[in-house]
């Protein structure tokens, strides 16, 4: 037998890990495992310089980094559960079930998933760090994929200008010609990051500079912190801002720095706190530790107050540049590039009141005495459900050990994997190897499985399913595909697609499927663009603020479980153009 999931009175301990963790008082509540932490917004000197409007407000719920939260103002909490007698009535494909208040449960026939209302949450996400300190060789040139950031993509020039080698990223400059290198991530708004810059040789004939750009909608519409070395050898910062491809000075060049030698290393970092900008520059030491200053060379209040002028959101990334009249032009070097804290304007927020659990057996379509009890039992349960534990392995879940499996990490924010040499992920990571734990499978197999420990505290898509659906919540597993009996939920997602226990709620050829009967807790199957056989899963959340159906799963360009945007939309409406909703293939309910 495999070794014991949660047992109902740790689940029930679990219960407001989220809520807790941001203060919330949820009923019930408790504080994080001792040691957990959630991380703290920008930090505070800017903070309070942080504006929203009202609808950016009433958007995202407070502790905003936190993925789940319950409302603990929903009338829900202080009403009796269930209220007064269950009444049941035969639905397509299963039962409803009834309180004096209204639908409290659904039940589907061969299903062991039962969605039932609950007190309201809110599942969102926030972007997490990004640092690439480009150790990669990347398979097709340019600076390829940045860790958890996405692809770079190169503006200006030829491909062969953009290049990686020996842990840094150049770029080749040509007299007059600017050169951009971008990360794809247009949703950040306010922004910490650095970057640490070198040149190998002094400019002869006219100054060269690279620019920390941020807030960028292109590469002629953007912010730019931009270091200047002089054919004198003088080191200078200037803040500027491009609109329309005409660049203006926000905050003049200030000389931090004289005696600039080939190979020397600056670092530049940038703040972006609403329409606050700030941006200093220091000498990196390459011995003992840099000494960052305190104080900022360029504060500044962007002065444009035209809706379009201020950008609001945008990307990061760098630009180079040799000016106009230089004759011996030094390749532009970049060593390391860090977006330590950022937040999207226009995070992705699921509320609902629908909560996703599992019966111990199918429903068979009998209301029996044994399945009113369970339905009875969860009508007030605010212990982790599916969507619950979904979002416990999404950026900023604070990490849970549990002491019954040698104190293994079992809950908290989880990768995808670490990456190859050539930077691009690779899959492997099933639920027991996050946990760094050897597994005794109960399919009849009689195997037992060791974790690697390259893939601790990694899923990948097939894994994370199996996570939420098997290791929590019961779902019975296997190794192999199970294509006769379909007792359980098998390895890898094609499998999962084609023989998991449960029913195909809909599934098509060449085409996405019918999402008339999709119903939130759902597992989604999406074929490979290439190849056309399934390729990856995730599971159904719910409809965002902006009225699409989104989903959670692991993916590898934010290098790991997400219901946002990064790489590719996290929805499954949207256009054709968007990959998850054109290669949706398979819905299946457990």
């Amino acid at each position: 037998m495999s070794a014991p999931k949660f047992s109902l009175s740790r689940r029930a301990a679990l219960t407001a890990i989220a809520g807790a963790a941001a203060g919330s008082a949820l009923p019930p509540a408790m504080t994080p495992a001792a040691g957990a932490t959630v991380p703290a917004e920008l930090p505070a000197a800017t903070a309070a310089t942080v504006s929203s409007t009202s609808a950016e407000s009433a958007a995202r719920p407070p502790g905003f980094r936190v993925p789940v939260l319950i409302d603990p103002a929903d009338p829900w909490h202080y009403a009796p559960h269930p209220a007064g007698p269950l009444t049941t009535r035969t639905i397509t494909g299963g039962l409803e079930v009834s309180d004096g208040t209204g639908v409290i449960a659904t039940l589907t026939t061969g299903a062991r998933t039962v969605t039932l209302r609950g007190a309201r949450r809110w599942f969102t996400e926030q972007k997490k760090a990004v640092h690439d300190a480009f150790v990669r060789t990347p398979p097709t040139g340019g600076w390829g994929m940045s860790p958890g950031g996405g692809t770079w993509s190169h503006h200006n020039g030829a491909d062969a200008d953009y290049f990686v080698e020996s842990g840094r990223a150049a770029i080749t400059l040509s007299a007059g010609k600017s050169r951009y290198s971008l990360l794809p991530d247009h949703g950040i708004g306010d922004i910490y990051a650095a970057a640490r810059f070198s040149f190998d040789k002094l400019p002869v004939g006219a100054p060269v500079s690279l620019g920390l750009v941020f807030g960028a909608r292109d590469v002629n519409n953007h912010y730019r912190a931009r270091l200047v070395v002089t054919p004198a050898g003088d080191v200078q910062l200037v803040l500027e801002k491009e609109i329309d491809d005409a660049p203006t000075t926000l905050s003049a060049a200030v000389t931090v720095g004289a005696g600039f030698k080939a190979f020397d290393h600056w670092w530049v970092r940038v703040e972006k706190a609403g329409d606050i900008l700030r941006a200093r520059a220091w000498k990196h030491l390459t011995t003992g530790t840099d000494d960052e200053p305190t104080v900022w060379h360029h504060s500044v209040r962007d002065p444009e107050k035209a809706p379009d002028a201020v950008f609001r959101s945008g990307t990061a990334g760098v630009r180079g540049l040799a000016s106009t009249g230089a004759t011996v032009l030094p390749q532009a070097r970049v060593y390391d590039f860090s977006i330590e804290a950022a937040t999207w304007t226009d995070p992705p927020v699921v509320t609902h009141d629908t909560w996703v659990r599992v019966l111990p057996e199918p429903f068979d379509g009998t209301w029996t005495a044994a399945v009113e009890q369970r339905i009875r039992a969860w009508a007030g349960d605010t212990s982790p459900d599916a969507l619950t534990y979904s979002s416990m392995y999404r950026p900023y879940a604070p990490a849970v050990t549990y002491p019954a499996h040698q104190n293994a990490q079992v809950l908290g924010e989880s990768g995808y994997s670490k990456p190859l040499p050539s930077g691009l992920r690779e899959v492997g990571a099933d639920f027991h190897e996050y946990m760094g734990l050897t597994w005794a499978f109960d399919s009849g197999e009689n195997v037992t499985q060791a974790p690697d420990p390259k893939w601790l505290k990694n899923l990948d898509c097939s894994g994370f399913v199996r996570m939420v659906y098997g290791y929590h919540l019961g779902v019975p597993m296997s190794l192999a595909e199970d294509s006769v009996e379909r007792r359980y939920l098998p390895r890898r997602s094609e499998w999962q697609a084609a023989s998991s226990p449960g029913i195909v709620v809909a599934q098509a050829t060449d085409a996405p499927p019918s999402l008339d009967t999709l119903r939130i807790g759902d597992v989604l199957f999406w074929n490979d663009p290439d190849d056309g056989a399934v390729s990856h899963t995730g599971i159904y959340m719910g409809l965002d603020q902006h009225g699409k159906r989104r989903f959670v799963s692991s993916r590898k360009t934010p290098n790991g479980p997400t219901m946002a945007d990064l790489g590719g939309k996290s929805i499954i409406d949207g256009t054709a153009s968007d990959l998850y909703t054109d290669k949706l293939r398979v819905i299946r309910r457990l």
